[in-house]
C-alpha cells in the first residue's frame, strides 16, 4: 500500500532547500574571506588606532567644561565611540563595490542566471562575511578596546538585548542601502562617485563620527526622517540607556520598517535596472 507525503512535509521541502541554498552562499562568503585573512588583521589595528584618536579627542573636549556635553558625560561619549567602532565591525559591508566590479568585468552575468534572489545571495553572502569578522575582527577589536579604555557597561539586560536586535537591524540596513548602491552600476558602468558620497553620508549622518546630538536641531530634524541614524545612533543610544525599553521598541520598528522599504526598493530597482544591461568581459 503506497502513502503520499504529508502535505506539510512536502510543503517544507522547498523552504528547506532554499534555505540550505542561501546557507551555502553565507558558506561561500565565510571561505571567501578566509583568503584575505590579513585585510581583517590590520583591520583590528585600524579599528584601534581609530577608538585612540577619538579617545583624546574626547578628553581634550571635555577638558574645559566638568559638566555632560549635548546630554553625554566623558564615560558616556568614550564608551559611545568605542562600542561605535566595535559594532562597524559587525555590520559593515561592501555590497555595492563588488557589485560595481562584477559589473565591469561581466560577472554580473552569472548573477542573473541562478535561480535565486539575487539581492539575497548578495546579504547571505555578506551573512557569512560578518560571521567571519564578529570572530576574528569585532570580538577581538572588543576585548582590547575594553582593557585599553574605560568602557561602560550595557545599561541593563534588556537594553543590551534591545542592543542585539538594533545591531542585527544596522546589518540589514546597511546591506540594503548597498544593494541599491550596487544595482546603480548596471545602468551608470562606473558608481565609484556614488559609493564615496554613500560612505560618507552613512558616517556622518549614522552619528558614528560625531552624536546627532551635536548637529544643529534642524540637521537633527531632517536626520530623523532618514535611515542613516538607525545603523550606529540608535544601537548606542539603547546601549547607554538614553532610551527606554519602550522608546527602543519605537525605534527598533522604525529602524525595522526601513529594513522592509529598502529591501522591497531594492528587489524593485534590480528588476527594473536588469530589463536592459550590457555585459561586458567575462
Amino acid at each position: 500500500m503506497s502513502t503520499a507525503p504529508h502535505p506539510l512535509a512536502a510543503s517544507r521541502t522547498p523552504l528547506r532547500a532554499l534555505l540550505a541554498t542561501y546557507r551555502e552562499f553565507a558558506r561561500i562568503g565565510f571561505v571567501n574571506i578566509l583568503a584575505f585573512r590579513m585585510r581583517y588583521y590590520t583591520g583590528i589595528l585600524t579599528y584601534l588606532i581609530n577608538v585612540t584618536v577619538y579617545y583624546f579627542i574626547w578628553r581634550a573636549v571635555f577638558s574645559q567644561t566638568t559638566g555632560p556635553i549635548a546630554g553625554f558625560s566623558l564615560p558616556q561619549i568614550l564608551t559611545y565611540v568605542s562600542v561605535g567602532w566595535i559594532l562597524r565591525s559587525f555590520y559593515w559591508n561592501t555590497i555595492d563595490q563588488e557589485m560595481a566590479y562584477e559589473v565591469i568585468e561581466g560577472k554580473i552575468a552569472m548573477d542573473l542566471i541562478k535561480p535565486v534572489s539575487v539581492q539575497w545571495m548578495w546579504l547571505s553572502r555578506s551573512m557569512g562575511e560578518s560571521a567571519f569578522r564578529l570572530i576574528m575582527l569585532t570580538a577581538p577589536v572588543a576585548v582590547v578596546i575594553g582593557l585599553l579604555f574605560p568602557v561602560l557597561a550595557p545599561a541593563s539586560r534588556v537594553h543590551f538585548a534591545l542592543f542585539f536586535l538594533a545591531a542585527l537591524g544596522s546589518f540589514f540596513l546597511m546591506g540594503a542601502i548597498n544593494f541599491l548602491i550596487g544595482t546603480c552600476a548596471i545602468p551608470l558602468q562606473s558608481i565609484l562617485a556614488l559609493i564615496r558620497a554613500k560612505f560618507w553620508l552613512i558616517e556622518l549622518l549614522s552619528g558614528l563620527l560625531i552624536p546627532l546630538k551635536f548637529f544643529p536641531h534642524r540637521v537633527q530634524a531632517v536626520s530623523s526622517w532618514l535611515p542613516f541614524e538607525h545603523i550606529a545612533s540608535t544601537p548606542l543610544q539603547i546601549y547607554l540607556g538614553m532610551l527606554s525599553p519602550m522608546e527602543s521598541l519605537r525605534l527598533l520598528a522604525l529602524q525595522y520598517a526601513w529594513v522592509a522599504a529598502l529591501l522591497a526598493l531594492g528587489h524593485f530597482w534590480w528588476a527594473r535596472a536588469t530589463r536592459k544591461i550590457t555585459i561586458h568581459g567575462g
